[in-house]
């Protein structure tokens, strides 16, 4: 093999995966091409590592689309659906989550009224751990500090609602809510000491 010829096989693109690569052409005919990213050879990829990645989009034989069928996606959560948020972003909205999760938390037997408590939690009580995450997640949604981005984060982070739908309940524009996600984001993620900034709450 010649220099040139040798040259030439090393900077070829190596052939993408089948599978990924039906997959990128049915996100790019559907409008998704928010979930690829070009790699060092100019090529649209799936972005690695994300959830988004991972999802798989199907096409049935009796649609409208010029991918021949109509597509079909299975949710995903919209924290690590969003490639463009940082990593603080994305680990703040997830802490923020679980705090709201723990702190509704059912199936917790609770004292009644009729029971006579001695200072103790024998046989009723909220758990702590749940009214430490119900502190957390009141202190951090104070740190939000407008109710229109608390709103956002809310629908976003606790809910599982898109970055779509919650532009068609307010009438914003996708970008705009995007805008109001990451910086509610980067509020919490100063209030937890993820980034640097005044500190919150």
């Amino acid at each position: 093999m010649s220099k040139k010829t040798a040259q030439k096989a090393k900077t070829k693109p190596p052939k993408l995966p089948r599978d990924e690569a039906e997959q990128v052409r049915i996100r790019k005919e559907v409008g998704h091409d928010f979930a690829l990213k070009d790699d060092r050879f100019g090529r649209k990829r799936l972005a690695a590592g994300t959830a988004e990645a991972r999802r798989v989009y199907e096409v049935s034989n009796d649609g409208y689309t010029s991918t021949g069928g109509i597509v079909r996606v299975r949710n995903v959560d919209p924290l690590t659906g969003i490639t463009s948020l940082s990593h603080q972003q994305r680990e703040a909205g997830l802490r923020y989550r679980e705090d709201f999760r723990i702190s509704q938390q059912d199936g917790v037997k609770s004292t009644t009224w009729t029971e006579r408590v001695d200072g103790g939690r024998v046989g009723g009580g909220v758990a702590d751990r749940i009214l430490s995450a119900g502190r957390a997640h009141a202190n951090a949604t104070k740190a939000l500090a407008h109710w229109e981005l608390a709103g956002v984060v809310q629908k976003v982070c606790c809910m599982g609602e898109t970055v779509k739908s919650v532009a068609e309940q307010t009438g914003e524009g996708r970008d705009v809510v995007t805008k109001l996600l990451k910086l509610g984001l980067d509020l919490l993620a100063v209030h937890y000491g993820m980034m640097l900034g005044r500190r919150v709450g």
